[in-house]
């Protein structure tokens, strides 16, 4: 893979007001720019979420990809959420703890929260797009003729 491609990539939903609070606070934890964002509305995962054979029109999880050797693993739901946390400064890696309930536990609250996020904390008509100065951090664009990347 290219250099340029990031070793951890946080896909997301930047229509979800849930969703950007999230991808606002993993900026202001992750001072060592561990992680890039990639709303799924942009080109770059709407490439992403083809390639996982998920849908293109519909979100119901933040799904983390860790770069290994050429390939990515992929991290789903609560699982994608407790990995990043434990990867983020202040008292935020100490949710890392919760990874010891049964997935199936916490993937059940995680899909509570998920049904009904747009209900709860609502939905903006248009991506929230990073500022200047965060535009680093996001992933907008990728290329699709590279074979060497896969998912």
């Amino acid at each position: 893979m290219p250099p340029s491609t990031p070793e951890k990539i946080v896909l997301f939903d930047s229509q979800c007001n849930f969703c950007n609070g999230w991808s606002r606070l993993l900026l202001k934890y992750d001072p060592h720019c561990r992680f890039t964002l990639c709303r799924v509305q942009s080109q770059a995962g709407q490439y992403y979420l083809g390639k996982l054979g998920l849908p293109l029109q519909t979100y119901e999880s933040v799904i983390l990809l860790e770069r290994q050797g050429n390939t990515f693993l992929q991290y789903h739901k609560s699982e994608a959420a407790l990995r990043i946390s434990a990867d983020l400064d202040g008292y935020w890696h100490y949710l890392a703890f919760l990874r010891y309930i049964p997935r199936p536990v916490r993937d059940w609250l995680y899909d509570l929260v998920a049904r009904n996020r747009y209900r709860w904390f609502g939905r903006r008509d248009s991506c929230l797009l990073p500022s200047a100065a965060q535009k680093h951090r996001f992933l907008e664009d990728v290329s699709e003729k590279n074979p060497n990347e896969s998912v």
